[in-house]
């Protein structure tokens, strides 16, 4: 064979394809360590704070709120979310996929679903049957959303909120005129003002409360959950906020108008409820104590039916505190221009009622009686000897508050071995109750979840707060009013208790697992919801909703593009949604958030990319109702 000389164009050719390789194969592994590098510096970058350019506004300054302060969402930053999805999803009619949903009338600003007051008229007066849930069917819903008023501003920051609000958010002066002895409200100007009055306690609810204190231990940890029935404005809950008691104050929407909306205005935990012929929407022991101040209850008619219901959701040894008619009737007969006899009788059969229930007056003072229920039913099969009526539930949940009818029964407590034992178990002092083990996971109540998996709960809520905390402004007092759609154990709840927030906690009953009542046994309060109906609240109620898997719940259930708008109208303008899911939901869910002017982008779950659960944040933009409809 010829030999290959070096200057030869045979050995050039070979010495010149060999640089190629060479080359080649250098700017590939380059590329492939920079793109590497790169990768890698994506996954590892926090989200950003959605700064207030992240907020745009429809038919206003951009800058400037209504009363001309700067916007306080979320913390200056330059660096603007990026609200495209990473994830498309292939729609078929991409053009009604974007078409943003028509605003609804000003006449629908208030609007309540399920306690429409036309709607109720067509129900049975008796019993209050017209003012209890009554959803609209399919033919009845409107899918549009609901405007604030033109003139509506961010409601004052918490504590403040506790004592003023803005008229234009709530522009009803009925209150203020019908309730002007009792210091329910007053208008200032452009404000109300709460002075924390009530129809019988006019003096505030301080000294008022200061009184129930005289007579049970309101401090101490002991009592943490309060529910107050026919709850006015929410002063005696506003107020007992600083003893660190948490109040589930509740009304029906009635002529005196606005009441849960002032008091969701205010920040004051309260919901829309009425106590007719169904359970209140909460778990059997849930609230340590419980309130009635003039609320208008029939509380000895119906073979005790009502306080055999405060029985069914009282904690053992907790307490039913009632004033007003016909407390202290000898001194006040003449004032309620009723016979001292009518009264008398009206007493003792409310008296009769509570010791059928096995209660123990604790003491009567001036306006106010308070009773306790005991700790177990050890003795109660004797007095039942004596009181038939009502008569010991049998085969009932009694947990079982979604549309269930109440019944005139005392609901049996969990057997005790003791005397001194209290039934279902004992809960810690607040503040080391809200991250002990509940008594109803440590029984094993709950099915799939005992103690170990409820700490990993508590390790679980830690981390993602953490995470939210990147890009929502949690700490900064941005937010009072949150609900948790999809509460499971509380958890979320637990992670903000330094921040001044409270939790509506809502388990829903399509839910595998009714863990409810270990939340109240956490020191938190929530209810009973199925969201394929709307939620028993004013619109612009909250503040924050954030929703764990509850579209991945619900999809198969009724349509989510219902839930979403039922999401916007309890949201606040400006108000956040957190909402964690798989990437295919989501990216349906952002697709319907942008048709009702949300702005949205979805971040990576906290462990990573490579996780398939992702989270979305989006925030509701700031328009108002066209000032032209406003009469």
């Amino acid at each position: 064979m010829a030999k290959d000389y070096p200057a030869s164009p045979k050995a050039q050719h070979l010495q010149e394809s060999k640089k190629q390789r060479l080359t080649y194969v250098l700017v590939v592994s380059s590329l492939c360590v920079a793109f590497y590098v790169l990768g890698a510096w994506q996954n590892t970058t926090m989200p950003q704070p959605i700064g207030d350019s992240a907020i745009s506004r429809v038919d206003c300054d951009p800058v400037a709120q209504k009363d001309g302060s700067v916007p306080s969402f979320g913390s200056a930053s330059e660096n603007v979310l990026d609200f495209d999805a990473h994830h498309q999803l292939n729609l078929n009619d991409t053009e009604a996929a974007v078409q943003q949903f028509p605003v609804c009338s000003l006449n629908f600003s208030e609007y309540t679903p399920c306690e429409d007051r036309p709607r109720g008229r067509r129900f049975e007066r008796d019993m209050l049957i017209y003012r209890e849930r009554h959803c609209p069917g399919k033919d009845e819903q409107i899918r549009c959303l609901i405007p604030a008023p033109p003139k509506y501003k961010n409601p004052f920051k918490w504590p403040q909120s506790r004592d003023l609000a803005w008229f234009d958010n709530i522009p009803h002066k009925e209150l203020s005129i019908e309730k002007a002895v009792q210091n329910w409200i007053q208008v200032e100007g452009n404000k109300f003002r709460f002075p924390g009055g009530g129809t019988m306690f006019p003096h505030g609810a301080d000294a008022y409360i200061d009184e129930i204190a005289k007579l049970i231990p309101l401090s101490g940890g002991n009592i943490r959950t309060a529910i107050d029935t026919g709850c006015g404005v929410a002063s005696w809950g506003a107020y007992l906020l600083k003893r660190n008691i948490l109040t589930m104050s509740f009304a029906p929407r009635d002529t005196h108008e606005a009441q849960v909306q002032f008091a969701l205005e205010r920040g004051v935990p309260a919901i829309l409820g009425v106590m007719g012929t169904q359970r209140l929407p909460y778990p059997s022991r849930a609230f340590d104590m419980a309130h009635c101040s003039r609320c208008l209850i029939p509380w000895a008619g119906y073979d005790g039916l009502y306080l055999a219901e405060v029985d069914r959701i009282l904690r053992p040894g907790g307490y039913w505190i009632h004033s007003g008619p016909p407390v202290n009737w000898r001194t006040h007969h003449n004032g309620w221009q009723r016979p001292e006899k009518d009264l008398k009788k009206e007493q003792d059969k409310i008296e009769d009622v509570a010791r059928s229930l096995c209660w123990n007056k604790v003491g009567e003072k001036e306006d106010l009686s308070i009773w306790q229920k005991p700790k177990n039913h050890l003795e109660c099969a004797n007095i039942k000897k004596k009181y038939k009526i009502p008569h010991i539930c049998k085969s009932d949940n009694p947990d079982a508050a979604w549309y269930k009818k109440m019944e005139s029964c005392l609901t049996p407590l969990p057997e005790v071995s003791n005397q001194g034992s209290i039934a279902g178990g004992e809960v810690e002092k607040w503040p080391e109750r809200a991250f002990a083990v509940p008594p109803r996971v440590k029984r094993g109540t709950i099915p799939g979840i005992d103690g170990k998996k409820f700490e990993e709960d508590k390790k679980l809520w830690e981390k993602r707060l953490a995470y939210y905390k990147r890009t929502a402004p949690i700490k900064e007092g941005r937010y009072r009013n949150v609900m948790d759609m999809n509460a499971n154990l509380g958890g979320f709840a637990a992670s903000l208790i330094k921040y001044p927030v409270w939790v509506m906690n809502v388990v829903p009953v399509n839910s595998d697992k009714d863990t409810l009542g270990a939340i109240y046994e956490r020191g938190f309060i929530g209810t009973y919801q199925d969201w394929c109906e709307a939620f028993s609240t004013y619109p612009r109620t909250y503040d924050l909703l954030h929703a764990d898997n509850l579209f991945s719940i619900y999809q198969d259930r009724c349509d989510i593009t219902d839930i979403l708008l039922e999401m916007d109208r309890i949201l606040r303008p400006e108000g956040t949604a957190i909402i964690r899911d798989t990437v295919d939901v989501l990216t349906k869910v952002q697709a319907i958030g942008k048709r009702m002017r949300w702005e949205s982008r979805i971040l990576d779950h906290e462990d990573g990319p490579f996780n398939p659960e992702k989270v979305l944040v989006a925030v509701k933009t700031y328009w108002t109702a066209d000032p032209s409809e406003h009469s």
